[in-house]
Parts: C-alpha cells; structure tokens; sequence
C-alpha cells in the first residue's frame, strides 16, 4: 500500500508532487501539514498530532470533511513526523514517500532524514522529497533513477560505511569504504538511467539532487 505522509515543511506544488499524493492508497498528515493539503484540495484518511500547528481554520475544515483525527498531548517523546511513520507501519504501508519534511528548521530536516532509517529497518521502500531532492537511507542496498546527467551524493552517516558499491554512475565504487566526515561520495553522476548502490555495514544516505 502505498503512503504519503505530509508535514508543515516547505513544499513546492508541483504538478508531479500533487499527483504523487493523489496517486497514494493512504494520505496521512501531520498537524500543520493541513495547510498543503487545503491548499491542493486534497483530503486525508488521517490526521494525527498534538495539532499546535495547524491553524485553526484548516482544522475546522477537515474535521468538516470527518477525517479521522488522532490526537497526542504537546508533551510527547516523538515528533509527529514520527507518530505518522509509526502508524504508517503499524498500518501495513509497504511504500512511504514523506512530504512537507524541509525547511527553516534544522533540528526537524535532519530528524526527518534520519527517521527514514527507521523504515529502512522495516525493509519499506522509503524517500523523502521535496523540489530539489529525494532522499533515500541505504542500510543495505537501493535502486534508485534518474535521468542521466542528475547527481547523485552518498553521505556516510555512521564512523565507517563498509563495501560501498555503486553501479551506473560515472564515478563507480567497489567494494569501498567510506568515513563521516568524508566528501568523496558527493556529486557523483548518472551515466545510465538507473544506479544501483549496496553496502555491507553502516548506513549512507542517498540524496538525488537537481539546481
């Protein structure tokens, strides 16, 4: 089943992510993630959070529409990026695409990013994307395309990431090892439509990035 998580991040309407979301089998919204979904006349299945975010106007309007609401108090251990993945799994998603996940706020992207190693963990096809990126956690391997000429960066997120192997690029890897804190993985290019990246330990993440 494939599920869009949207949250109040930055977000581009464009035609291909509106039709990413209406293509979904399962819509979830995080709190202010509303205001994209209001914006695009889309309605969720779910909208969960302690809803301290969302403006109120929006809120009426999907409780309106009786979207199912799962609130949480304000004083909570997870974000609720990560309440929506939580359920997203125990609801039998087998694709989540995470949207609305960027922006002015660093502590969120980065936490947001590396929640996708949570899914990863569960062996779900996960992205993160927004207009200039989709990002991937590779804890194991990744087929991922692009249009040759696009960029594609591996970013060690552990101390060491062991037999590193890309195919498809113009920079190929075998075998490698690649340290945090290194930047040989960033800026490689695809060379074919399709790259294809496993690794042995440890965890990259993956970004596919345009201008």
């Amino acid at each position: 089943m494939k599920c869009i998580i949207l949250a109040n991040g930055e977000m581009a309407y464009t035609r291909s992510i509106s039709r990413i979301i209406r293509d979904a089998q399962l819509i979830i919204c995080a709190d202010g993630g509303a205001r994209h979904l209001k914006a695009l006349d889309i309605v969720p299945h779910v909208m969960i959070g302690d809803f301290d975010s969302i403006h109120k106007n929006d809120l009426d309007f999907f409780q309106k529409k009786g979207v199912k609401m799962i609130s949480y108090p304000p004083q909570k251990d997870q974000t609720d990026s990560e309440l929506c993945i939580d359920w997203a799994i125990e609801n039998n998603a087998t694709d989540i695409t995470l949207l609305g996940m960027t922006g002015t706020r660093m502590d969120h992207t980065l936490a947001n990013i590396f929640l996708l190693k949570k899914i990863a963990e569960k062996k779900i096809p996960a992205r993160i994307i927004n207009e200039h990126n989709e990002i991937h956690a590779v804890i194991k391997d990744l087929q991922i395309n692009g249009n040759i000429g696009e960029l594609l960066s591996l970013v060690p997120v552990t101390q060491k990431v062991t037999g590193v192997t890309v195919q498809g690029l113009e920079y190929p890897l075998e075998n490698a090892v690649l340290h945090l804190g290194s930047s040989l993985g960033i800026s490689n290019v695809f060379k074919q439509t399709r790259a294809c990246v496993s690794i042995k330990d440890g965890m990259l993440i993956v970004i596919k990035s345009r201008d």
